[in-house]
């Protein structure tokens, strides 16, 4: 995903929060489903980013068949991602994930 389609994810998509992580979504016309990993320096210096972004990686990477698929997602890890058991991320951001495709649209037709 290009920066122009992280901010199409802000501006136009849903949002869940939990305690790990934010995440965006937005419906895409592509038929699978894209993601984006947003780790700002509030998270701390370049080895806790990496570190964070590598165990939200995997889980998206573990999980990918079973997400839903023609959406964009842009995830908001929270520094509680460093020190977190994984399978407690694992069922977050999996639920965020399921939770935020569920949703009623929007622009319902």
């Amino acid at each position: 995903m290009r920066r122009k389609d992280f901010e199409a994810v802000y501006r136009g998509g849903r949002r869940r929060g939990g305690e790990h992580f934010v995440v965006f979504g937005r419906p895409n016309a592509l038929g699978w489903t894209r993601f984006g990993i947003s780790a700002s320096r509030r998270l701390g210096g370049a080895v806790e980013r990496n570190r964070i972004r590598r165990r939200t990686r995997e889980i998206l990477r573990l999980h990918r068949e079973e997400l839903p698929p023609g959406w964009d997602i842009v995830v908001q890890p929270r520094k509680s991602v460093l020190r977190a058991p994984f399978a407690q991320l694992e069922a977050e951001l999996t639920g965020l994930v399921h939770t935020l495709a569920a949703m009623p649209s929007a622009e319902s037709n």
